[in-house]
Formats: C-alpha cells, structure tokens, sequence
C-alpha cells in the first residue's frame, strides 16, 4: 500500500469513527506504530486530522479548507468509481460535455475513454490528462478536449478570469459538476472564491447539469455557494447517501441517482 493510500484509509478511519488509536490503526493497516504515527504527522500537517497522544481526532473543516487533490483522489474509491460509471452512461456519442475539476470528475474522465467524437471542455487538468493520453494511444477516437486557462488550485483546477471568460462563450449540452459540499440550506459550494466563480460559468453554459458527489459530501459547506440544489437535473451519488439527505434531494433535483458500491 503507498503512502498516499495508507493515509487515505486512516483519515477515512477517523472520519468515520470520530477519532483512532494507533495501536488500532496498525491492526488496521498491518504497519508499524511509527509508521501511523509519521501518517499521522503528515496528516496533522496538511490540517486533514488533529493529532493527539495515542492517536488522532477529527479536524472539524472550515469552510475555506480545501485537500490536496492527491489526498482526496484516495478517498471513497468504490463509491466514486460507482458514481462515474452512472454519470458516464449518460454521456452520448457526438455531444460537447464540460467538466470541472475534482477526484469524482477525474475518475469519470477515465470513464469516457471510449466515447467517440465527444467535445469535452474542462478546467481540471487532470481530466485533460486522462482524456489526451488516451487520444494518443488510440487516435481514431477522435476526442476534442479543450482546457480552459486561469490559476492552479489545490484540486489541480485552473480558476479565476481567464477561466471564467473562456467558459462563458460556450453552450455546453451537459456538464459534470464536482463539488465540495451539499447542503440543503447551502446548496452546492466551494471553498475557493475563485473555484466558485468557474463552477457558477459551467453551471450557466450547461443545458444539462449533472452533479456528481459521493455521500460524504452531504452537510458539508464551503465558504461560496454558485448553485442551488435544484439547479441540477441530475445528481449522481452512491448508496451511502443519508435518508434525510435522500429526501430532500429527491425534492429538490429532477432525478436522484443512486449508485451502489462494490466495496
């Protein structure tokens, strides 16, 4: 297991269960107690847990907290895996989709390889990558992905004007929106200004908005909302996804879907 994973899992551990000892977390993940407790360290630093002695708590965010995309690409695997096979069924040959930045949108991306003749606008440069080498590798797929310009966020989205500007020239028949947080007063929201002002353009370009996120996602708020729940025609979460948060949603969004997890 690489680092990355292993702290993945840790933080999935104490975010599940409010709080870890080490001597659980080594059972856990069949490693030694310094090596928790570098994990630990590590996580403690990037402010994603609170370290304690014997173990860790959680951190409680703040609404301008914003993880790693390589930490957060860790995270949920199965349940985001099983959102983007959902959401990639809704795609269809010949149609100009956008994509925004995110860990659920990346592994959509790697989802949509195999569609042919689609136009994809993106400001996630790790959705460019995925959908380029793939173009390489397999020329006659013939896939058009733009990447819009702007500034590097941690979740490796170009934000900011020259984003915003490059998306509000264009009709998009669909886009794929990952996001930070829902919540019902909320609604959907980021914890970077500048990364709400993007998403708010896609949201505005799409004729088809579909949302995808996972059910941790649920209750969470970030410092700027740039879409209501209802905004969406179709939200795309997993099977983990509360009952209160289910009947609200249902209430709020044309079609709920729910994908089931095979881990």
């Amino acid at each position: 297991m690489l680092a990355a994973q292993r702290q993945a899992r840790i933080l999935e551990e104490v975010q599940r269960t409010g709080g870890a000892r080490v001597n659980d977390l080594t059972r856990l993940l069949g490693v030694s107690d310094m090596t928790v407790r570098r994990d630990l360290d590590v996580l403690d630093s990037r402010g994603l847990l609170t370290k304690v002695h014997g173990g860790a708590t959680v951190r409680r965010a703040g609404s301008t907290d914003e993880p790693a995309f390589t930490v957060k690409a860790e995270m949920e695997q199965p349940a985001k895996d099983a959102i983007a096979r959902k959401a990639a069924a809704l795609v269809r040959p010949g149609t100009a989709i956008g994509i925004s930045g995110g860990s659920t949108t990346y592994t959509l991306a790697r989802h949509l390889v195999g569609v042919p003749d689609l136009t994809v606008v993106t400001n996630s440069l790790r959705v460019a990558d995925v959908l380029h080498a793939h173009e390489s590798a397999n020329p006659g797929n013939n896939q058009t992905v733009i990447l819009t310009g702007g500034m590097r966020t941690p979740s490796e989205a170009l934000v900011g004007p020259i984003a915003v500007q490059a998306i509000r020239t264009l009709h998009l028949d669909q886009v794929f929106l990952g996001v930070y947080g829902m919540d019902a007063a909320a609604g959907y929201t980021s914890p970077n200004l500048m990364e709400s002002e993007t998403n708010r353009a896609l949201v505005t370009a799409a004729r088809n908005l579909v949302v995808v996120a996972d059910h941790t996602k649920w209750g969470v708020v970030g410092l700027s909302a740039f879409a209501g729940l209802g905004d969406a025609a179709v939200l795309v979460s997993d099977d983990g996804l509360p009952a209160e948060a289910r009947e609200v949603l249902a209430e709020e969004v044309a079609e709920l879907v729910l994908a089931e997890r095979d881990g």
